[in-house]
């Protein structure tokens, strides 16, 4: 019992720590020193300083200001593709459980095509043939990482379709839509949920290193592995280019997936 106590209160502290970064990045106008896409030729490649305390970039931005802005692009973009593929995977998934048979059989079939490629590699094909950007880098994840949330969900469905419960709104008369609605999804949710918080930092990673890559968030659109991408040529000579956003990625995951394993200790205690 005091063990999950503990574990509750180390869930709630991190979980106010992610709100604080979520908000953080919303604001993130309100801090910003300088705008994020000023350039100005007369800083450039400035050491950390009082104006800029974070030093300043090959053309002379502000590197604190394109850091908070870029906690907004990585955010939202983590955000629409994690409330994509989870929307996605979860309708996939109860049509493949509660139908079964050669519909069931199909999808599963599918789902084995894809998640047969590692992740990141698809992605790359998917963004080379799409074009770099924001939105083809979200779709290109999409088609990739639907399969794990469309598989988590056909189990869950395939646990519960022959409880009790399930029997007894179907012979009350409950339709299929009623009997997700109602009963499926109040009874998985918890497990849904507890996934989608572990994801969060994994995607943002993922997404962070599309764009060092020079396939995701195009220049100059503040995101920090495009940040990083910029910098790397400059390791020797800036190397605040590269620290900075590295560190700031390297937090920001550190956080979320700390909470997404306290998430699974407190909220599904059942998957320990």
């Amino acid at each position: 019992m005091k063990v999950q106590k503990r574990k509750m209160i180390y869930f709630y502290i991190v979980l106010t720590i992610a709100v604080l970064f979520v908000v953080l990045a919303i604001i993130a106008p309100i801090f910003a020193p300088h705008d994020p896409l000023e350039t100005n030729f007369d800083r450039i490649l400035e050491a950390p300083s009082a104006e800029y305390p974070f030093g300043t970039d090959q053309v002379g931005r502000c590197i604190l200001s394109r850091i908070l802005y870029g906690a907004s692009v990585s955010l939202g973009m983590t955000s629409a593709l994690l409330i994509i593929v989870s929307i996605l995977g979860f309708i996939i998934g109860v049509i493949s459980g509660l139908w079964g048979g050669m519909v069931d059989t199909l999808i599963m079939r599918i789902t084995d095509t894809v998640l047969s490629f590692p992740d990141i590699v698809f992605a790359i094909a998917i963004v080379g043939i799409l074009g770099p950007g924001i939105t083809n880098t979200i779709i290109a994840f999409s088609i990739v990482w639907w399969t794990k949330y469309a598989r988590l969900t056909r189990v869950l469905v395939w646990e519960l379709k022959n409880n009790e419960f399930i029997q007894a709104a179907k012979m009350a008369g409950a339709g299929k839509v009623k009997i997700v609605t109602h009963y499926i999804f109040p009874n998985i949710s918890p497990t849904l949920i507890v996934q989608f918080m572990i994801d969060i930092g994994g995607i943002m990673l993922a997404l962070a290193g599309l764009s060092f890559l020079g396939l995701g968030v195009q220049a100059p659109t503040p995101e920090w592995g495009n940040m990083l991408n910029e910098g790397k040529a400059y390791l020797q000579t800036a190397p605040w280019l590269l620290f900075f956003p590295g560190l700031a990625i390297f937090i920001v995951v550190v956080i979320f997936n700390t909470l997404g394993d306290l998430a699974r200790d407190v909220l599904d205690p059942k998957q320990n």
